[in-house]
């Protein structure tokens, strides 16, 4: 590989594995769930429905990040429990809608994605034995 400023633009990234994928995969799945009963719980009991409700969306992307030690591993989830948020507040053609109105589903809403926008923009643990990253010293 030659070390020419840009070069990681031009070189061919490797194929992620197999179990990788299924992970990937498995968080999509997860976050639907999680989105779905969020989706139920956050109504049910309002001031600690909803608590409960974002504790367990953070714990999804807070988990998903460190299982898979990626950013994608908290989009993939984020993805799945956006995507069930998403069809869950679409009214049906008779006016039926699992959200109603108030602050609740709003705060469930907002709050989530900034949960989810804080675990993927976090900072990686530093590597166990890892020096400080300076050059030289």
């Amino acid at each position: 590989m030659s070390s020419a400023p840009g070069s990681w633009l031009t070189r061919s990234p490797k194929p992620p594995r197999p179990g990788r994928l299924v992970a990937y995969v498995a968080l999509v799945i997860l976050g639907a769930i999680v989105g779905t009963a969020g989706s139920l719980v956050q109504a049910a009991w309002l001031p600690g429905g909803l608590a409960l409700a974002l504790l367990a969306s953070a714990g999804l992307f807070i988990g998903s990040r460190r299982a898979t030690g990626t950013q994608l591993g908290v989009v993939c989830s984020a993805v799945g429990w956006l995507a069930a948020i998403v069809v869950l507040s679409t009214g049906r053609p008779e006016g039926d809608a699992m959200f109603g109105a108030g602050i609740g589903p709003l705060v469930f809403m907002l709050g989530g994605m900034a949960v989810a926008v804080m675990c993927a923009t976090m900072s990686r643990a530093p590597q166990p034995g890892g020096g400080s990253g300076r050059l030289g010293g």
